[in-house]
């Protein structure tokens, strides 16, 4: 593993950090080895407080088109959020939101994850989501809660209340429509992005086409079970990263 640089990098946060939200489709580097396929289903009681994940973790996964891969895997705490780095085949680095026993990410090719930053969305009983959001290089997360006012499922319109990481409000609006496997994301201020949804949380990708996400639930022991995607996407990978 390279050493940790995390450079801070506000990006005009007004608005949900006022950046195209999206994806892209993201291959590791394959080997011969074999990995299973994780069901991300967190649960509905969440803990009242976040275990630590930082450490060192041993990854083993199975890319979009089904080959397999592994590598190594640094997870380093900043404030509120996590910097990923990875090490599998190639380098990627990302940032990440937890939210009770799940952990939602947002990474990129490369060194370092400028430009990415992820939302964890949990799907409450009566259609709301609440939120919770990150961006790389910027040690506080921001939050958001969506209303629903019309629409059938997840899909349709919603009114946005939120923080910035400096503590700033906004009020906005969302439009989710289903696509792909997934959801596409539009806000009012021009942004938009794409998300998928297991159990009752949604992940959704900020930065661009150039960042993949992928959404963790954590389990009995520290152990991370992902599945992983890209914008548009109608197949997704899986990670299990063990921790060493």
């Amino acid at each position: 593993m390279k050493s940790n640089s995390w450079k801070t990098t506000l990006i005009g946060l007004s608005f949900f950090v006022a950046a195209v939200l999206g994806c892209s489709s993201t291959s590791r580097t394959a080997n011969t080895s074999n990995a299973s396929q994780p069901a991300v289903t967190p649960s509905a009681s969440q803990p009242a407080v976040n275990p630590d994940i930082a450490g060192s973790y041993s990854v083993a996964g199975t890319n979009e088109d089904g080959s397999a891969y592994k590598g190594e895997l640094q997870v380093i705490k900043h404030g509120d959020v996590y910097q990923f780095r990875w090490n599998a085949g190639k380098q990627y680095d990302g940032v990440g939101v937890e939210s009770g026993n799940v952990i939602a990410v947002a990474f990129t090719e490369g060194t370092d994850g400028k430009g990415c930053g992820v939302v964890s969305y949990q799907v409450l009983a009566d259609g709301a989501l609440d939120g919770k959001w990150g961006y790389w290089g910027t040690d506080e997360s921001g939050t958001e809660k969506a209303a629903p006012t019309g629409g059938s499922g997840l899909a349709g319109s919603y009114n946005t209340t939120g923080k910035n990481p400096n503590g700033s409000a906004y009020k906005g609006k969302l439009s989710i429509t289903a696509d792909s496997g997934g959801y596409k994301f539009a806000w009012d201020n021009g942004s938009s992005g794409f998300g998928i949804k297991q159990g009752n949380i949604l992940t959704v990708g900020l930065g661009g086409s150039q960042c993949a996400f992928v959404a963790y639930e954590i389990k009995s022991g520290g152990m991370l079970d992902g599945i992983w995607g890209g914008y548009g996407s109608t197949k997704t990978g899986t990670e299990k990263a063990t921790r060493k």
